[in-house]
């Protein structure tokens, strides 16, 4: 029987293909405070700027492509039961190749009904007000905005409960609730932390490996070692 990879994902590993992460210094998202463009409220106040900011992410998107990293863990699909669960919005994972990916805020390319969540939509260009739903509502972003349920939530932690090796690529894991899937992992069992300026130490988690490099830098070195264990 496989092992189960549970691989949890942040902004890091999609920064080395070129996804800008529209967050400055100051914390300000293009010039924005972020409850302007990734609120409810925000959306309220002013959804043709909403909108806009997303169009600008999703025409990026479509520019650039998976890097070595993406691609690396797809490798482990062939000697791993692998579940990506991932904060980015963009969909890297899935281009690459893998099959198992859990999107804990949204999809950029994909929209929603702003009266029926459940209505979600494929979307590649860009979205204006007047863009209806077939039941005649708004479209909106299917993203999970600041203040929103995260829905994927309970899923991502029931795989985390279940792994046998944990990989943390790229992300801070200091923005809950998604900082708090680690946690969920049994206990000793192999967690892998794979990021240039890692947050967490030896003293945090039992069996953790602190890999201080960019998800580009360590990701595919990682991977063939697993691979060689499981060979």
């Amino acid at each position: 029987m496989r092992k189960k990879v549970v691989v949890l994902t942040g902004a890091g590993i999609s920064a080395e293909s070129g996804i800008s992460t529209f967050r400055d210094a100051g914390g300000l998202w293009e010039g924005h405070d972020v409850m302007e463009v990734a609120s409810p409220q925000g959306f309220a106040q002013n959804p043709e700027l909403v909108l806009d900011f997303y169009n600008q992410r999703r025409r990026q998107l479509l520019t650039v492509a998976p890097n070595e990293a993406h691609k690396a863990l797809v490798n482990l699909e062939d000697f791993y039961d692998v579940h990506i669960v991932t904060q980015n919005v963009d969909n890297l994972h899935e281009r690459a190749g893998s099959t198992n990916v859990v999107h804990l805020h949204g999809e950029l390319l994909k929209v929603r009904s702003t009266q029926n969540e459940k209505t979600i939509i494929e979307w590649k260009t860009d979205l204006i007000l007047g863009n209806l739903c077939p039941q005649g509502y708004q479209l909106r972003p299917h993203i999970v905005w600041f203040g929103e349920m995260v829905p994927l939530l309970g899923h991502a932690a029931a795989l985390v409960q279940n792994s046998d090796v944990v990989i943390i690529i790229g992300t801070s894991m200091q923005v809950y609730p998604a900082a708090g899937l680690v946690d969920y992992a049994p206990n000793n069992i192999p967690i892998y932390f794979v990021d240039p300026k890692p947050s967490v130490s030896k003293q945090d988690y039992a069996n953790l490996t602190v890999i201080d490099k960019t998800a580009v830098g360590g990701v595919p070195t990682l991977v063939s070692e697993l691979i060689g264990h499981a060979t």
